[in-house]
């Protein structure tokens, strides 16, 4: 069972940016797909961004496309999400996912394709 750790969360302005870090064990990295999901309270968890194991393509949720990018490191066997012009709406803890495969999962159901979760990281966007 691969091992995902985050970091970079915190509390910032809203229009300012974070970099959101996803460290992955094993050497299965570069096999599969890795994604950013977040969850605010009271809310679903929903899926922000997914990027193919090779990287080579990504998708995104409509409520942050042109704000966030999703990226990874196979060397370093890590997956990042930067995220600008943020807004008090992106309040919610962070969530990266491995893949259980190497493509992207649908996203009318990314939940179906993530076998492991991170421990989530708060992001907390004040206006």
């Amino acid at each position: 069972q691969v091992q995902l750790v985050e970091s970079g969360g915190g509390l910032v302005q809203a229009g300012g940016s974070l970099r959101l870090s996803c460290a992955a064990s094993g050497h299965t990295f570069i096999l599969y797909a890795m994604g950013w999901f977040r969850q605010a309270p009271g809310k679903d968890r929903e899926c922000v961004a997914f990027i193919s194991a090779g990287g080579g393509t990504t998708v995104y949720a409509d409520s942050v496309k042109g704000r966030f990018t999703i990226s990874r490191d196979n060397a370093k066997n890590t997956v990042y999400l930067q995220m600008n012009s943020l807004k008090p709406e992106d309040t919610a803890v962070f969530y990266c996912a491995a893949g259980t495969g190497p493509l992207i999962p649908p996203m009318t159901d990314p939940l179906s394709g993530v076998r492991s979760w991170g421990q989530g990281t708060q992001v907390t966007v004040s206006s």
